[in-house]
Formats: structure tokens, C-alpha cells, sequence
């Protein structure tokens, strides 16, 4: 079994890479059509969404099942929304639909990518805010099991 500090070790890396190249990023919003052109934005743009990605992986696959451990609130049998349900529940999480909403975006980011470019324009300029809340949940988390 995967420890929470292993969990950590891991977002923390793809926090950090993000954090990074957060400015850059930024300074190319809002999006339109033109940033496709520019190959250093591009690069920037698929750097996030990769980052972007393995973050809300982990946290939902892993961090939150481990999460629920340590408050011994897990059960081997319960599904991803049941446990945002706990989490909601718990306080750790304002609303279970919104890390659904987090998780069809990330989901368009990475299997729509690029094939639509107005979509995924309006997606990337909303992942940044998303991105800072899935932060903002993921040290809210870390504070409640320490």
C-alpha cells in the first residue's frame, strides 16, 4: 500500500513543476488562437496539462483513498463518489460535483487536446483557476492528518 507521504512525495514534484511555469502560463491569458502558434507556448500549455493531469489523478485515486485511511473512514468497496462524498462530508472538499466538474475538465484537456481549439482554450484558461483549488484541497488535506 501507497503511504500518504509516498502520495506527497509525488504530487509535491508536479506542484512544484507546475509552480514553475505558472508565470509563463499566465502571462499568455486569456487564450485565444494565436498562443497555438507559438511553439514556447505550446510547450507550456502541454507541460501544464500533463502536470495538470497526474495531479488529479493522484489526489483522486490515491491521495483521497489514503486521505480516508488515515481517518480510518475507507472502505475497500467504495467508489471514487463515494468517496468524495465522505470527503464533502468530512470537510475536506466543498463539494463533491465540483471534483467531478475537475475531473470531466481534466478529461477534455487531455483526450480532446487539440482537436478543438475553442473548447480547449476556454478549458486551459479555466484549469488555472482549477488547478489552484485542487492546491488549495490538497494542503487542506494534508493539514487534517498531520
Amino acid at each position: 500500500m501507497t503511504t500518504i507521504y509516498h502520495i506527497k512525495e509525488e504530487l509535491d514534484v508536479h506542484f512544484k513543476r507546475i509552480d514553475a511555469i505558472l508565470p509563463e502560463l499566465k502571462s499568455y491569458l486569456p487564450l485565444d488562437n494565436d498562443g497555438f502558434e507559438d511553439t514556447e507556448t505550446v510547450k507550456t500549455i502541454d507541460s501544464f496539462i500533463f502536470r495538470f493531469g497526474k495531479i488529479q489523478d493522484k489526489m483522486g485515486e490515491k491521495l483521497f483513498p489514503a486521505i480516508l485511511r488515515e481517518l480510518e473512514e475507507y472502505s475497500n468497496s467504495m467508489a471514487l463518489i463515494d468517496v468524495l462524498n465522505k470527503l464533502e462530508k468530512l470537510e475536506l472538499l466543498d463539494s463533491s460535483d465540483d471534483w467531478v466538474d475537475y475531473r470531466k475538465l481534466r478529461n477534455s484537456l487531455t483526450h480532446d487536446y487539440p482537436n478543438d481549439t475553442d473548447d480547449i482554450i476556454s478549458a486551459i484558461n479555466l484549469s488555472i483557476t482549477v488547478y489552484e483549488n485542487m492546491k488549495e484541497i490538497y494542503y487542506k488535506m494534508l493539514k487534517r492528518v498531520e
